[in-house]
């Protein structure tokens, strides 16, 4: 694949990812036109998401036009985002603030300084291995309480490994030296991106049209969302270093891992009585997890085939 050829191929991408995008969006318009589906729930859900979708295409492209940095930038929001809202809605005791405060001020920015600086050792290894060990230090040495330990660092631990931890491996992907690739990673990022939500807009369609009972994520739902997402992995080869065999097994994985990503999110959101896919709950709202979950569950596994098997 010639370097030339690659704001080519960017472009193609994000223009196919638009129109489809326009497509759905006006799709879903006329028929909250129709007076049969003008207060239709599951059609206002279905165009709110076609919006949110729309709006991270536009900033995805706008962090393309600035770069790896600008993508490094746009994570390190974005997982800014992702923890305060899993802190303010899981997490609830007040007397570990400074662990809590260690997690955003220290371990977010010093993870994407890493990456920044490609230091791949640190990366890896800051939050599974020090942040693991030393946060539960810290909420001992901090807080006078001695009730619900074990589940009050859980929480800790588990709110960083998935929202930063995880969500940092996706501009990590930019910094990969492959082979024959170089200066074209941001084709891998979309790769992925286009086949993980891929599979999450096919089951929601199949879900919400009547393919599960009692809103549970059901056997024949996650075999049609993962082999649609596997068919548009197979599609994409040729914007990736993958042949199409290769890119059909990569495919399948990140649609497995995006589902069970989505599972394991809804299933610990439902714990705490956490609004998930349109369902009401008394506690409250998640936004940021709900467009993040199955990424975050797909993304370090994704990252380390390709640093394994193709740098």
């Amino acid at each position: 694949m010639p370097t030339s050829n690659f704001p080519v191929l960017a472009a193609m991408v994000f223009a196919g990812i638009f129109v489809l995008l326009a497509i759905a969006a006006f799709s879903g318009y006329l028929l909250q036109k129709r007076p049969q589906y003008a207060h239709n729930l599951m059609l206002k859900e279905f165009n709110t998401r076609v919006y949110s979708w729309f709006a991270m295409t536009v900033i995805l492209l706008v962090a393309f036009w600035l770069g790896r940095s600008g993508m490094i930038l746009l994570f390190l929001v974005a997982s800014y985002a992702a923890m305060r809202e899993f802190m303010s809605q899981v997490y609830r005791y007040r007397g570990d603030h400074n662990a809590v405060t260690t997690c955003f001020y220290i371990l977010l920015p010093l993870q994407y300084y890493f990456i920044w600086t490609d230091w791949h050792s640190m990366f890896t290894v800051l939050i599974p291995v020090y942040a693991f060990l030393f946060l539960p230090i810290i909420v001992q040495l901090s807080s006078g309480a001695k009730t619900e330990f074990f589940e009050r660092t859980a929480k800790i631990q588990w709110g960083v490994m998935i929202t930063v931890y995880c969500l940092s491996h996706v501009p990590a992907l930019m910094s990969l030296p492959i082979k024959h690739f170089a200066g074209k990673n941001i084709l891998l990022l979309l790769f992925m991106l286009v086949v993980v939500h891929s599979g999450d807009v096919a089951y929601y369609l199949w879900r919400r049209t009547g393919g599960t009972q009692g809103g549970r994520r059901t056997t024949s739902g996650a075999i049609a969302s993962i082999a649609i997402a596997t068919f548009v992995a197979t599609c994409l080869f040729w914007i990736t270093p993958f042949n199409p065999f290769q890119a059909a097994l990569t495919g399948l994985l990140l649609s497995v891992m995006g589902f069970f990503g989505g599972t394991v999110m809804q299933q610990i959101k439902h714990s705490f009585g956490i609004h998930h896919w349109g369902r009401p709950a008394p506690r409250g709202h998640s936004s940021v997890l709900d467009r993040a979950d199955s990424i975050c569950f797909a993304a370090p596994v994704f990252y380390h085939i390709v640093r394994y098997y193709w740098t």
